[in-house]
Order: C-alpha cells, then sequence, then structure tokens
C-alpha cells in the first residue's frame, strides 16, 4: 500500500484562521492514523500579500495546537525546498513541457480585452471565460505582438467536449464539462505560477497520497486533474471537507467570534480543547463522546465519517469545553497562564518576582472551577479583593433584606473567628453548624453568606472562597454588605 503522505500548504498572507488550522488537523490525523507523513509546505507566490511575520504566525500556531510535521519548512527533507519562490526552476522545467507537447501556449489578451470578451458571454447569459483567441497564433502574430510590448500569460490548452470527475472521497463522483473550464492561465506575464500549477508540481513531486482541503477548492481540481492528465501524472486522492458556518448559517466571520487561532490563544483557550473543538466541524465518532485527546482523535478518526453539509461554529459548545480541560488541568499550569491577563487588569504586580506564588495559586484553585477560558479570570479575581462588595442588583440586596440575615452574619462572625485553621473542610463544618443552630435549611444561610462575602448571588462555593480571602477581609466584607443593604 502506498504511504500516506498529506500536506498543509497555506499561504502566508494574513494569520492561520480557523477553517486552515481545521483542514491541517484533519491532514494531520490522517497520517497519524496511517503511520504516514504530515508536510508543511508554504504557497507565498503573492509577492504582494506574502510576508514572513504571516508564516510565522501560521507555524506558531501549529505547533501551539500541537500539530508538528515530519517535513516541509523549518524542518527540511528530501522533497524541498518547501516555498514556493524557492521552486521557480521546477516550474519552468514543466511549463516549458506542456509548451513542448502542444499543451500549452502564450496569450498576449490585454486584461482590456478579455474584459471585453467576458462581458459578451454574461450578455448571452454564458458562464464567463476565455475563448481561446490566442490559441492558435502564427508565429507572425506572435511577433507582432512582442513588438508591441505585450508580455505574454501561459494558458493551458482545455480539451473540449470531455467530462472530467473527480472522485472525492467525502462528496463521491462531482462530474464537471472541460467546455465549461476555458483555457486557463498556469504561468503569469511576470514568470509566476499560478495556484493551479504550482500546486499540482507540489503535490507530485513530494508524493502527496490525499489532499484533504476546504470545499471551496472543489472546483480548482478539475483544472488541477487536466495538468496531471497532461503530463502524464497520477492525480493524490482528493476529499473536500465541508465549509464552517456561524450559528446564523453564514460563512464564519468576525461577527461568529474570534476567526484566528492566534486570538483564541491571547483569550486563554487551551490547545487541547481548540483541537478537539475543530475535530468536531465536520467530523463525528462513533457514539454520544465529545472529548477526545490528541491521541484518541489519531485513533478514531477516518475520511468517512467526514459530513458533506457545512460545520455550525458553536462558541457556547467551544467555551463549554474549554471549561472542562481548565478544570482538568493542574492549577499551576493555569496560574501561569492567568498571570498576563491578572497583571494587565492590575491584580498582580508586573514583577513576577514579587507576585505571592502560594496565594496565586490558591486563588487560581476558587476561580478554576467557573472559567471557561482563562482570560476570564480577571473578572473572577475582583471578588479577592478589597474589603466592601458592592451588591450586585435588587435581587442580591433582597437576599441581605431576609429577616434571618442579621442571625446569620452574627453567628457566622463568631464561627469564623474561633475557626483554627482557616481551611476548606473547616469551613464546610461551620457552615454545617450554623445551619443546624439557628434550624435554618442551606438556602436560608449560604446564600445570605454569599452575597454578604461577594455582592453576587452567584459564585464559586464558599468553603474555597473564605480560606482564601482570610478572617478578616470575610468580617468586614460582611458588615458593609449589611450596611448597604439598610440592615
Amino acid at each position: 500500500m502506498q504511504q500516506v503522505r498529506v500536506r498543509f500548504a497555506p499561504s502566508p498572507t494574513g494569520p492561520l484562521h480557523i477553517g486552515g488550522a481545521r483542514s491541517a488537523l484533519f491532514n494531520y490525523l490522517l497520517a497519524k492514523k496511517h503511520d504516514g507523513k504530515f508536510i508543511v509546505r508554504i504557497e507565498d507566490t503573492d509577492r504582494e500579500r506574502s510576508g514572513r511575520e504571516w508564516e510565522e504566525n501560521i507555524l506558531e500556531s501549529l505547533r501551539w495546537l500541537g500539530l508538528e510535521w515530519d517535513e516541509g519548512v523549518e524542518v527540511g527533507g528530501e522533497h524541498g525546498p518547501y516555498r514556493q519562490m524557492e521552486r521557480l526552476d521546477i516550474y519552468r522545467e514543466y511549463t516549458q513541457k506542456l509548451l513542448e507537447s502542444g499543451r500549452a501556449y502564450r496569450c498576449y489578451c490585454t486584461s482590456e480585452e478579455l474584459e471585453e470578451e467576458r462581458e459578451r458571454l454574461r450578455a448571452k447569459g454564458e458562464l464567463p471565460r476565455y475563448l481561446g483567441r490566442c490559441r492558435n497564433l502564427t508565429k507572425e502574430q506572435e511577433e507582432e505582438y512582442i513588438a508591441q510590448g505585450r508580455k505574454p500569460v501561459i494558458r493551458f490548452k482545455v480539451p473540449q467536449g470531455e467530462k472530467i470527475i473527480v472522485d472525492d472521497l467525502v462528496r463521491g463522483k462531482v462530474s464537471f464539462d472541460s467546455d465549461g473550464v476555458g483555457d486557463f492561465i498556469i504561468v503569469k506575464s511576470d514568470g509566476i505560477p499560478t495556484y493551479n500549477f504550482a500546486v499540482i508540481i507540489d503535490d507530485a513531486l513530494m508524493k502527496i497520497s490525499h489532499v484533504i482541503r476546504g470545499e471551496e477548492h472543489l472546483s480548482n481540481t478539475p483544472r488541477q486533474i487536466l495538468l496531471y492528465q497532461a503530463l502524464g501524472i497520477e492525480p493524490p486522492r482528493f476529499a473536500h471537507i465541508s465549509l464552517i458556518l456561524g450559528k446564523d448559517g453564514s460563512k464564519m466571520s468576525k461577527r461568529h467570534g474570534a476567526t484566528s487561532v492566534a486570538q483564541y490563544r491571547q483569550q486563554g483557550y487551551l490547545p487541547e480543547a481548540l483541537v478537539n473543538f475543530l475535530a468536531l466541524l465536520g467530523w463525528s465518532p462513533e457514539g454520544e463522546e465529545e472529548k477526545f485527546s490528541l491521541d484518541e482523535l489519531i485513533e478514531l478518526f477516518s475520511l468517512d465519517r467526514v459530513a458533506k453539509k457545512p460545520a455550525v461554529f458553536d462558541i457556547e459548545k467551544l467555551n463549554w469545553l474549554n471549561g472542562v480541560y481548565i478544570r482538568q488541568t493542574d492549577v499551576e499550569k493555569i496560574a501561569r497562564m492567568a498571570v498576563p491577563y491578572l497583571q494587565e487588569s492590575g491584580h498582580l504586580p508586573k514583577d513576577e518576582a514579587a507576585i505571592d506564588w502560594e496565594k496565586l495559586v490558591k486563588q487560581v484553585s476558587v476561580a478554576q472551577n467557573y472559567l471557561s477560558k482563562v482570560s476570564d479570570i480577571t473578572d473572577f479575581f475582583a471578588q479577592f479583593y478589597g474589603e466592601q462588595v458592592v451588591l450586585e442588583g435588587d435581587a442580591a440586596r433582597e437576599v441581605l433584606q431576609q429577616e434571618q440575615v442579621p442571625q446569620v452574619i452574627a453567628l457566622f462572625k463568631q464561627k469564623l473567628q474561633d475557626l483554627d485553621p482557616v481551611d476548606s473542610e473547616g469551613v464546610k463544618k461551620m457552615l454545617k453548624s450554623i445551619t443546624k443552630e439557628l434550624k435554618l435549611g442551606g438556602k436560608k444561610v449560604f446564600l445570605p453568606l454569599r452575597v454578604a462575602l461577594t455582592g453576587k448571588t452567584k459564585g464559586p462555593e464558599l468553603h474555597d472562597l473564605i480560606p482564601v480571602l482570610g478572617v478578616e477581609a470575610c468580617i468586614k466584607r460582611v458588615e458593609s454588605s449589611l450596611v448597604q443593604a439598610g440592615k
């Protein structure tokens, strides 16, 4: 059996977006599932928009996600170079082959002439395409165009009256009519190859066995198959995965949330959670389980469970899944991740040497169970500072105006001052003793204490919060809360 060799080949014209990251992940999973090779190369022929800073962003994002490549840029391999602008001599060699075989020709049409042709086709209700006016130029005609200073592009001569079949591993057999394709450009007038030409040369020479990419590339595939046929090269197997849509059914965009991997990293999402979430965008395992490690995804992944219909990007599901991963991650790791956010919000000193790490870890251990992303910790940490709280709305104020509250607060203050040590287990027992002595249900005790200590009706468990706040702060908070409530 042929070794599975797949590639992720981004253009460095912007950061790694969610759609690209999912394509990279699916390629990676297929390679690892079959002990194959995952290759990363860079398609940088768009010289105006390409930049090394974007290449660095893409590669760093892949590494952060855990998608290490076996071959390609920064890693090397026997099929390099792995940047297209370093492969121009290779493309020229194959361009010459197509010219010599009569499967390609030089086209001297101006942009104005081409636009006039497109307008005529539109007016007749036909698909705009190139009709081959330079297909059969004489030597004299070419010399005249050259004398006029026209710089030619090179077009591929599309055979007429043929059906081009794409046997897609996700979508099944898809048929295209060659007459609707038109002779397309393979080399621009500056000598730079177009995407459709360069990609097939790269895939062939790098022995790519499977091409997994977004369905927006399906319309490119008949052109690529024709080029493979003209060069006598066996094409790879294609798998076109669905679009990613927002919950409103429109194409994924900034209004649905962050669109780049780097933005999710900056917001405090864990790479394991984002990988897990991306895998479920258009692919589904058997059973109901939704949480998978990367190793589990490798074991379970198969293209026959990739859906044809669009995937829906549900930020609420990502937040839920990320929260699950945060809760299962070592608290010290979450504390380290939290530091930049807490420094920015002023909750921690800028000098890391001045941070009380023991106190920070205790605080984070309380917050950890309530975070959807690590950046949320700044709002949560406001509960840990100050000796006064601000009551959050009328609902909180009404809780403190219940008739049993003064008794609850008085007994709480007394017992807290006598408590030693002030730890989670001790606080649990103390709170239980208050309910027994006052013969009150838990809600009549715990809710007023929560509001008095935090100003909120919802929040962390009191037995986690109280040891972190400390005795003195707790007493001052409950006293100030009663004053605010008018008790």
